[in-house]
């Protein structure tokens, strides 16, 4: 049995321009962090002669087919043609958080199926290669309209200012940040979830439409990842990242109609009112979490404030995907790693 365990990320500043279709004429970078919630994925050689399947996959429903094409999961469908694996395994998914909530799950998905069928087939391979495959996955092979950081921090891990130069030409600055700093940045994080769940890659869609009308915001987006880089470096007092958040807030809703609603504004206007300093609709918007940049003295009134909305506690710069559990004996696939096609 194979195990492995890969985090969801929370992104800060610079969410747009990770799309190729801007960073490939513009530059791209994101500042942001892996989280302390993760994705687990287990891979197990099934006897499929003693079963009438051949592969069985659970997640939030249940397949046990005999042919890859039967496989409803489109994302574990297609990794598993990747790996030429048509028989005699086993899959089972779990996640400490839902997806659809701007967290990067689908993301973190893929790059953990990824390195657990790695490992399954008794290989390993460079995270940032994982990263790379996972881009590759989601985008050309299954047509989503993602960007490329969710994959990065769900591979590499860590609290990062990430670079977009090209779709397999990017680079991860780890911030130099003191274990004190890092802790005094947590303290002033407040994860609210909305209660509204969506479809990233259909808000995302619309907004990847309108990136040629967009690039003087997407510019200055670009802009506040250096800013915020700056302020956490720099030693000072937080309280300016708090601000850099609402204007990236007000950015993110100039993007596109779809990105915040009526709902949402009512929740960030609430948390602004009780002391928040700022905050972040994660993902590509339209529900999902809401990231609350608050003064430790104004957290209790903030969470006041907020009422029965569900909070979450995080950690932040947590490890990449890793490989937990892996058994003496692996399968040997059917395709040596450097004979695994490009996705």
């Amino acid at each position: 049995m194979i195990i492995s365990r890969t985090p969801f990320r929370i992104s800060f500043f610079g969410g747009g321009t990770d799309y190729p279709e801007h960073f490939s004429r513009h530059g791209g970078a994101v500042l942001g962090t892996a989280i302390d919630k993760f994705a687990y994925l287990s891979a197990t050689p099934l006897f499929s002669k003693l079963f009438d399947y051949r592969i069985r996959l659970a997640y939030r429903e249940v397949e046990c087919v005999n042919r890859l094409d039967e496989i409803r999961h489109a994302p574990l469908r297609e990794c598993l043609r990747l790996f030429g694996i048509t028989e005699d395994i086993e899959i089972d998914y779990t996640a400490e958080l839902p997806s659809s909530t701007g967290l990067g799950t689908s993301s973190s998905f893929v790059v953990g199926v990824l390195n657990t069928l790695h490992a399954f087939c008794g290989r390993m391979v460079h995270p940032l290669e994982l990263a790379y495959r996972a881009i590759e996955i989601e985008r050309d092979v299954l047509g989503e309209a993602v960007g490329c950081q969710d994959q990065t921090f769900a591979a590499m891990g860590g609290f990062n200012l990430i670079e977009f130069r090209g779709t397999r030409d990017i680079v991860v600055h780890r911030l130099p940040l003191s274990a004190a700093r890092l802790a005094e940045f947590q303290e002033h994080l407040l994860l609210v979830y909305t209660g509204i769940r969506r479809r990233a890659s259909h808000v995302a869609a619309r907004q990847v439409q309108k990136i040629d009308r967009n690039v003087a915001q997407l510019g200055k987006m670009r802009r506040l990842v250096d800013e915020g880089y700056a302020v956490l470096t720099g030693g000072g007092s937080l309280a300016e990242f708090g601000r850099l958040l609402h204007e990236g807030w007000l950015l993110k809703n100039s993007l596109c109609d779809s990105v915040s609603n009526g709902a949402i504004d009512k929740i960030y206007q609430t948390g602004l009112d009780a002391g928040a300093l700022g905050g972040k609709l994660l993902g590509a918007g339209g529900g999902g979490f809401v990231l609350f940049f608050v003064p430790p003295e104004r957290r209790a009134a903030v969470l006041r404030a907020l009422g029965p909305l569900e909070t979450i506690p995080i950690g932040i710069n947590a490890s990449g995907t890793q490989i937990l559990h892996a058994s003496s004996v692996a399968l040997h696939a059917p395709a040596a790693l450097s004979e695994v096609r490009a996705a």
